[in-house]
C-alpha cells in the first residue's frame, strides 16, 4: 500500500481487514450467484446438452477510508472466487496438458 500515509504497524491491520472485507463480499457474491435458480436452471440445459458450465465471477473492489479529513484511497482489491472448489472434466485435463501443466497442479490452491 504505497502512498496511503500510513505507520507500517497500522498498514497491516488496514490490508488484513479490506482483504477480510474483499473475501466477504466475493463469497456472498458466489453465494448468491450459486442459489439463483436461474444459473442453476442454465446449468442443467447446458448439462443436458452435453457441456459443462463453469462460472468465473471476478470483482474489483475498492475502499476509501471514511473520516472526516480528506478521504483516502485505502486499497483496491481484485477478488476472485478462487477458493471455490469445481469438478475437473477430462476437457479440462486435457486442455491443462496441452499447455504441458500437470492436472494435479492446477487443483492445488496459490
Amino acid at each position: 500500500m504505497q502512498g496511503c500515509g500510513l505507520r507500517a504497524g497500522r498498514e497491516i491491520s488496514v490490508d488484513d481487514t479490506v482483504n477480510r472485507l474483499a473475501k466477504e463480499l466475493a463469497d456472498a457474491m458466489a453465494d448468491a450467484v450459486a442459489s439463483d435458480p436461474r444459473v442453476e436452471a442454465c446449468r442443467a440445459r447446458a448439462r443436458e446438452a452435453g457441456y459443462d458450465l463453469r462460472v468465473t465471477l471476478d470483482a474489483e473492489i475498492g475502499f476509501a477510508a471514511r473520516s472526516g479529513k480528506k478521504a483516502r484511497r485505502m486499497a483496491v482489491t481484485r477478488a476472485s472466487h478462487a477458493t471455490r472448489h469445481v469438478a475437473m472434466t477430462d476437457n479440462d485435463r486435457r486442455f491443462l496438458k496441452s499447455l504441458r501443466i500437470a492436472p494435479d497442479a492446477a487443483t492445488e490452491e496459490v
